[in-house]
């Protein structure tokens, strides 16, 4: 079996790109800092953490959902949009008239042609509409933003996890199999009369311990290979289980908390998000406040008549009856002098709503230097562990060797090597632990810098 092995490097250029579509605006995948895997030998369904995520990109079913929201939203700013554009209606009655009138008897039939076309003149309500709508759909791209952001991760994480209980699961069967050769040692000295049953039964004891670890991390590792099926949009009733190829290493990372911060309030989703909320809660309150103000619209009606003689509905007279084909001409206002309260109660609520929005989005940006700062210590910390457990790690395995060496030359006694196995056995699950946990907070550092992709801004997007 292979060693846990460390590397030292810098972390240092520009990642490479992927793109996948969707709509007219295309997310960028951006492979990111801190991914660090061995090559292994490829399994029925073996895996890298880079096809991992572009398969999570493309199948996972949050994502595609974003991706439909993104369609809706279109179709949303086509409504918001609609405000300035005319309305036309065509319209053609027939019937059959019949009864008697003044000078006239029998039946006869009639058609009329009917049109209106009616154009909004002066409505304060139309640019905060036109504003609105562009905001639904960069709400809805933002959405789908963070929605590749919190599926990529939850991946990312869900694939780290499974390296490390495959690793864990290993060193503790091998730690076994010593464990267990030590056993059979004992059993044969005991035969012997060597030594009295306790020390058999304490081996025995001490080997057997290791099997429900081993049983532990092998779930583990089972179910987090269920979590990349899950964020991979892969059925596993269908199709194998994905085995992560690789293993975890150790890539010390450099930080300029100042410069990651700044960037990370330009490019973050969520945080692109909470303002665009803020934007659109500002625009509709100014929609809802365009009913203080007048508004114009010009109409024209038209009617076709080909035939005289024909009654308008409800008409009591001639004059009131259709002469001939006519086309009319108006322009009217509407001006909402006294409000009832119906429309400044609506504005108080959607200036409530911004307010609130507001109030979320500087929590967020607040947040962000916390959070930033945090993860920065917890690295700082964790290099210290992982040299610190590095150092003890070859120092408990030399002591190992020399222990068993001596065990078999009878210099030392079967309880110092169960003691130096064991005292083995932590410094390289520690050893193990402290790379896990730096590969997750270098992940938490890339999701909370906003480095898992940038949206595209391509022209001619809306």
């Amino acid at each position: 079996m292979k060693r846990d092995r460390t590397r030292q490097a810098d972390r240092g250029g520009a990642p490479s790109p992927r793109r996948a579509g969707c709509g007219r605006a295309l997310p960028i995948l951006a492979l990111l800092s801190g991914v660090g895997y061995l090559s292994v030998a490829h399994a029925a369904f073996a895996v890298t953490l880079e096809n991992v995520l572009q398969t999570t990109l493309e199948k996972n079913p949050v994502i595609q959902e974003a991706k439909m929201g993104l369609e809706q939203a279109t179709g949303q700013r086509l409504v918001f949009r609609s405000v300035i554009w005319p309305r036309a209606e065509v319209g053609v009655p027939a019937g059959v008239q019949a009864g008697h009138r003044a000078g006239e008897s029998g039946v006869k039939g009639f058609a009329v042609g009917r049109g209106s076309l009616e154009q909004v003149l002066f409505n304060m309500a139309v640019p905060p509409s036109l504003r609105r709508g562009d905001v639904e759909v960069l709400i809805a791209q933002q959405q789908l933003n963070v929605a590749v952001v919190e599926q990529l991760h939850a991946a990312r994480l869900a694939f780290y996890a499974a390296l490390y209980n495959r690793s864990l699961e290993a060193i503790r069967e091998e730690q076994r199999q010593k464990l267990e050769e030590n056993v059979a040692t004992q059993k044969n000295r005991y035969e012997a009369g060597l030594t009295d049953r306790s020390a058999l039964t304490s081996a025995t004891v001490q080997a057997s311990e290791l099997v429900s670890q081993i049983q532990s991390a092998h779930r583990a590792y089972r179910e987090a290979q269920l979590q990349l099926t899950e964020a991979m949009g892969i059925d596993p009733a269908h199709s194998s289980l994905p085995e992560p190829e690789g293993e975890l290493e150790f890539v010390p990372m450099r930080v300029n908390l100042d410069s990651e911060t700044a960037a990370a309030l330009q490019r973050r989703a969520d945080l692109k998000l909470a303002r665009l909320f803020v934007r659109a809660a500002n625009e509709d309150e100014r929609i809802i406040a365009a009913d203080y103000y007048p508004a114009v619209a010009g109409n024209i009606n038209g009617e076709y008549v080909p035939v005289t003689g024909i009654h308008r509905q409800g008409s009591t007279s001639r004059t009131q009856d259709f002469i001939g084909s006519e086309i009319r001409e108006k322009a009217a206002y509407t001006w909402h002098v006294v409000d009832n309260g119906k429309v400044g109660g609506a504005v108080l609520q959607a200036r409530a709503a911004r307010e609130t929005n507001e109030l979320t989005c500087r929590k967020l940006e607040a947040n962000v230097t916390r959070e930033l700062s945090r993860i920065a210590n917890e690295l700082e910390a964790i290099d210290a562990r992982q040299r610190s457990l590095s150092a003890a790690s070859a120092a408990a395995e030399q002591s190992a060797r020399a222990v068993g060496e001596n065990v078999a030359s009878g210099l030392a006694s079967p309880l110092e090597y169960r003691v130096t196995q064991n005292a083995f056995l932590k410094t390289r699950s520690g050893l193990l632990d402290a790379v896990y946990q730096h590969n997750l907070a270098i992940a938490e550092w890339d999701r909370a810098t906003g480095r898992y992709f940038q949206f595209s801004d391509i022209p001619g997007s809306r």
